[in-house]
C-alpha cells in the first residue's frame, strides 16, 4: 500500500523531524510537511515534501484557498496533498514525536485485538498500564471510571488506529500540572478496538487512516487548538460506529520529546472540552445516523450539531463543504 506520513510544523527542522525523514526514505513513505505563516521561509528537510502557505493557496484546492493561517488545521491541505499523490494509507504524527522502529512495520487495516464494547466513556490508556494516566479530552470525572473488560482477540477491521505515545504522552494540562511525567506505556498489551457505544477521544499524535476513512480527516478550524483533533475524533467514532467499526488503541511506537507549551494556556484552551466533552457525545449518540447514509452526510449532521450549540463557530461550515468538493475532485468522497 502507498503511505503517506503528514506533519505540520512552525519550527526548523529538529531531531524528530530529521528522524521521520530518514525513516519514510527507508520505508519507501511519501512526507509531507505542511507549513504555515511562521514557518522558516527556507524550509529543507531531505526526504520531505515542505508545502509553504503559497503552495497551499496555489494548489488547487478550496481548502488551500480558506484555511485559516497560524492554525494547526493547515495540517489538512496535508492530508489532501497525500490523497492527490495515490496514498492508501495516512500516517499522522507531529513535529517532536521521535519514531520508534516499530513506527515503521507496514501498517494493516484487519489487525487482531480484543473488543471492547459498553454505553459509556472508556479510559483506553489504561488497557496499556496499571499506573494512573488517561488521554486528553476525556471527562475528568470519568477519568479514574474502572475500565470494562476487553473480549477474546478476533480480527477485526479498523480503519482509524490511534497509537501512543511515551514519555510525554498525549495528556491534558491539568495531568501535567498535577502528575509527574516522563510516564511510559506497558508495550506488551493487546491492541483494543472500542466499539458499540464505547468512548474514548483519540489524537493526532501517532494515528493511522485507511483510505475508506480519509473524509474523518478532517479537522475543525473554529474551536481551540487543543481540541480540533478531539472534536474531530468524537465525529469520527460516532459514524465509525455507525458503519460498524470502531477506534483501535495500541501501544506506543513513539516518544514525545515535546515541544515547549505554556501549561496554563494549554488549560484555557482545554475548557471548551472539560465544559462539553460530555454532552457533545450525549448530542451524538442522539442522532438519527444510519449505515447507509453516506459519510458527507453523517459528517454535516454531526458538525451540524457542534455548530448549532456553539461548540465551532458557524464559518465552520464553509470550510467543511470545501473539504467535501475537494474530496470529490480527488475522488475520494
Amino acid at each position: 500500500m502507498s503511505t503517506t506520513l503528514v506533519v505540520t510544523s512552525i519550527h526548523a527542522p529538529n531531531a524528530a523531524m530529521q528522524s521521520l525523514a530518514a525513516g519514510c526514505v527507508t520505508a519507501g513513505w511519501d512526507f509531507i510537511v505542511a507549513g504555515d505563516s511562521k514557518s522558516p521561509p527556507d524550509y529543507a528537510l531531505e526526504g520531505c515534501r515542505f508545502l509553504s502557505l503559497d503552495a497551499q493557496r496555489e494548489s488547487g484546492f478550496a481548502l488551500g484557498r480558506i484555511c485559516p493561517e497560524r492554525s494547526y488545521t493547515r495540517k489538512n491541505i496535508g492530508y489532501l496533498s497525500a490523497i492527490q499523490s495515490g496514498a492508501n494509507v495516512i500516517v499522522e504524527t507531529d513535529d517532536d514525536n521521535h519514531p520508534r522502529d516499530g513506527f515503521w512495520t507496514p501498517r494493516q487495516a484487519r489487525v487482531t485485538c480484543r473488543p471492547v464494547e459498553t454505553d459509556s466513556w472508556v479510559n483506553a490508556y489504561r488497557y496499556f498500564s496499571a499506573d494512573f494516566i488517561y488521554p486528553r479530552g476525556l471527562p475528568l470525572n470519568h477519568a479514574r471510571d474502572a475500565v470494562p473488560a476487553a473480549g477474546i482477540p478476533e480480527s477485526c477491521e479498523c480503519p482509524v488506529q490511534q497509537g501512543l505515545a511515551d514519555n510525554d504522552p498525549d495528556v491534558d494540562a491539568v495531568y501535567r500540572m498535577l502528575f509527574p511525567l516522563p510516564f511510559q506505556f506497558d508495550t506488551t498489551g493487546d491492541p483494543v478496538l472500542l466499539r458499540s457505544g464505547s468512548w474514548c477521544p483519540f489524537n493526532s499524535q501517532n494515528t493511522t487512516f485507511f483510505k475508506s476513512a480519509f473524509p474523518l480527516l478532517y479537522l475543525p478550524a473554529w474551536c481551540t487548538f487543543r481540541m480540533t483533533d478531539i472534536w474531530r475524533s468524537f465525529v469520527a467514532q460516532r459514524i465509525l460506529q455507525t458503519k460498524g467499526h470502531g477506534i483501535l488503541f495500541h501501544g506506543p511506537t513513539v516518544w514525545q520529546e515535546r515541544n515547549e507549551h505554556d501549561l496554563h494556556r494549554d488549560f484555557i484552551d482545554e475548557l471548551p472540552g472539560y465544559s462539553h466533552n460530555a454532552r457533545m457525545r450525549e448530542e451524538l449518540m442522539a442522532l438519527s445516523l444510519g449505515p447507509d447514509d453516506s459519510v458527507q452526510t453523517m459528517m454535516e449532521t454531526c458538525y451540524q450539531i457542534l455548530i448549532r450549540h456553539d461548540w465551532v463557530g458557524r464559518e465552520e461550515e464553509t470550510l467543511l463543504q470545501s473539504w467535501f468538493a475537494d474530496l470529490r475532485n480527488l475522488g475520494a468522497l
